[in-house]
């Protein structure tokens, strides 16, 4: 067949990208994206998604278009588009990475492959990243994902042949044209390679010394974090062109003579690239159990909190209104900006999970939609990791003042996203609750008023869920479904993967979890 259609997805580059190279051997090459009705209407997408996806879709056709044939973009049932490229163009081989998304995506892929099957169509779908398809076992993953790693990052192809023949385009679509509400975040990181391509220039020579130590307070991550998640998240990067980037920069660190070498950068680059092999290693968790994004990956746990669930109590998550401060302050910069660096989105799903003690699926798609970077691969294991109900992972119960404390000691932060507290002096500003009257009269920061009163008894929450969860861990059935869990998608190597220990509670009196290596819900 001289056609060779491009399918474009989550992989919104021409760098790197199997299935175009190998349809650039047609005489002809259709490359094509198509806004899905089920995926935008999804409850897991949001107006920042499609905002940022339109800055990575103008680059893209910008660069398919200097190589001969520009971006058709399309909306509608992904079979039904498919059709009328048939209709138009005649036979056609269909190319595009595997991918691991959400169970809309899923379902889709699955109607695809049937329609393909039913008109001769050859769909020819490449691996994506480090994640392996069909694995037998996840004894053999770690070597799969360096195999891919080491292979050359491909070059994007020349030249693309245009195919003879007109099919309307949809255009760029905007939200409100597909039916969604809701408003774009004005802080959000912007789309596309040329920014993305500033983004790694800067983290590589300007904030590798700080990375390590920087992450976990809100006041530092956002400026020394690496910030490619997004770009990761909707393929403008792959994974092994930034771990290539990793490799190449520690070389020449190491040529430099010793005393010329950034302190601290080396150990930022082997921070980095971990979470760049945690990064495959969690969608590959997805992967190998689709069921993962809708219920528990231990049974076991079932009943445990849905028959709890408090709508009031969530709302007032959502919104930034629980009454403690950290949190609270969490959220408004989510709102504002899609991003929080990794230890706030893991107090987040801690504080909802624990102290509200509800069940993590809507708090889950809640933040899918706030998290611009929202990869579902690592999304719903990482939630449903901090709500403890893996069954494989040591209980992270976060205390919300001792967190705020620790990382944002003057509040800095907590005043910067909580404005009625601005005049709230340093020893209250994290429990406001406990100001006098008078003080509060002073601050003008009544309580209940100008900021609410605590949703709950922080530290009386905590212990009746860390005393329920290993009360029901210790039973021998949920023992038995542990291991069965633990042989599907448990860590190899605790050197590299941060494989928990088998230990007691590895948790603070106070409710505080204890540091244990562990991945971000998106790369930082």
């Amino acid at each position: 067949m001289k056609l060779g259609v491009v399918w474009f997805k989550r992989d919104l580059r021409v760098f790197d990208h199997a299935p175009l190279v190998e349809a650039a051997k047609h005489r002809e090459v259709l490359p094509l994206y198509v806004y899905e009705p089920a995926l935008v209407r999804a409850p897991d997408c949001a107006p920042q998604h499609i905002h940022f996806i339109n800055e990575c879709l103008a680059e893209l056709d910008q660069a398919l278009s200097a190589r001969g044939s520009p971006l058709l973009v399309q909306y509608g049932e992904i079979t039904q588009v498919f059709k009328r490229v048939l209709d138009t163009f005649g036979p056609f081989t269909l190319y595009s990475h595997e991918e691991t998304g959400n169970a809309a995506s899923y379902a889709r892929d699955r109607q695809v492959a049937a329609w393909c099957r039913a008109n001769g169509i050859d769909w020819k779908e490449f691996p994506s990243n480090g994640v392996v398809r069909r694995l037998g076992s996840r004894d053999e993953w770690a070597s799969a994902w360096m195999q891919r790693m080491r292979q050359a990052v491909l070059p994007a192809p020349d030249f693309l042949g245009r195919p003879v023949g007109t099919l309307s385009p949809s255009g760029i679509m905007k939200p409100g044209w597909m039916g969604m509400s809701g408003n774009d975040k004005p802080g959000r990181q912007r789309g596309g390679r040329k920014t993305a391509s500033q983004q790694v220039r800067q983290f590589f020579t300007g904030h590798l010394a700080e990375y390590r130590y920087s992450m976990s307070s809100p006041l530092s991550a956002e400026d020394h974090c690496s910030r490619l998640s997004p770009y990761l998240a909707y393929g403008v990067l792959s994974v092994r062109e930034v771990v290539h980037k990793v490799w190449k920069t520690r070389t020449e660190i190491n040529a430099l003579p010793e005393h010329a070498r950034p302190a601290g950068a080396l150990a930022g680059l082997k921070s980095f690239e971990s979470r760049l092999h945690w990064h495959c290693h969690f969608i590959q968790k997805l992967e190998s159990e689709p069921e993962i994004e809708l219920q528990n990956v231990h049974r076991g746990f079932d009943g445990v909190r849905e028959p709890h669930f408090s709508r009031e109590r969530f709302e007032r998550w959502c919104k930034g209104e629980t009454g403690y401060p950290l949190i609270d302050a969490c959220m408004k910069m989510l709102a504002e900006t899609g991003w929080i660096n990794f230890r706030m989105r893991a107090l987040l799903v801690s504080f909802s999970s624990y102290q509200l003690w509800n069940h993590w699926r809507e708090p889950a798609l809640h933040l899918a939609r706030e998290f611009l970077d929202y990869e579902p691969g690592i999304h719903y294991p990482q939630v449903q990791m901090q709500s403890g109900v893996t069954g494989i992972n040591t209980l992270r119960i976060y205390n919300p003042v001792k967190q705020a404390q620790d990382q944002d000691p003057h509040g800095v932060f907590v005043r910067r996203w909580l404005p009625a507290l601005q005049d709230v002096p340093d020893e209250f500003i994290f429990e406001p609750w406990t100001m006098p009257p008078e003080l509060q009269q002073q601050a003008g920061v009544i309580l209940g008023d100008r900021y609410p009163e605590p949703i709950v008894d922080h530290l009386a929450a905590a212990r009746h869920a860390r005393e329920t969860l290993w009360a029901l861990r210790r039973e021998p059935g949920v023992r038995e479904e542990a291991r069965r869990v633990f042989d599907k998608h448990g860590s190899r190597n605790p050197a590299r993967e941060g494989r928990p220990r088998r230990t007691a509670r590895n948790a603070d009196t106070d409710g505080t979890a204890k540091e244990t290596p562990q991945l971000s819900l998106g790369l930082e």
